[in-house]
């Protein structure tokens, strides 16, 4: 009896022993990990191309070819912004959302249309709308927009930006 109960004492001892080295080694390799990830957490251009960070996180993947505004989209743009976009935008002031007359002076035309397409994951991944929703601290909701629609708002936001 005294024989079975010392192998039980060593096995427990062996098994305190072999969890503390895995342990051990396991929290270097954890924290190893957390740091990794803290310093991609707060580089807020991690993961970004060149061309996300000016240009937006979203459909759009090159430069647009826009040419002369078009009177029939600038109306069409009009339209859907006075339908989807103004109970959050207004043109000449703050209100739930930034104020958008000069958006096509502060941002790039490709950066404007992937915000409108793909709202989420640019409040998720771009630092600039990062720190839009912290100052506004109302995220952009997703109305659904075609290209074609988001393509018109941005020629009406050229013709009132000029």
């Amino acid at each position: 009896m005294k024989n079975i109960s010392s192998k039980i004492a060593g096995l427990i001892v062996f098994a305190i022993v072999l969890l503390s080295i895995t342990a051990c080694g396991g929290d270097e390799q954890k924290a190893a990990d957390f740091s990794k990830t803290k310093s991609v957490a707060n580089d807020p251009n991690a993961g970004l191309s060149q061309f996300e960070l000016e240009n937006g996180i979203g459909p759009v993947k090159q430069k647009l070819e826009l040419g002369p505004i078009d009177p029939k989209l600038v109306k069409k743009g009009e339209e859907i912004f006075n339908t989807k976009c103004i109970a959050c935008h207004k043109l000449d002031e703050r209100y739930v959302g930034p104020a958008q007359r000069d958006v096509i002076k502060r941002r790039t035309p490709e950066f404007i249309m992937n915000t409108m397409l793909n709202p989420l994951e640019m409040q998720e991944k771009h630092p600039v709308v990062k720190k839009l929703l912290a100052e506004y601290m109302t995220q952009m909701t997703n109305q659904n927009l075609s290209f074609d629609d988001a393509r018109a708002i941005l020629e009406y936001f050229r013709e009132i930006g000029k």
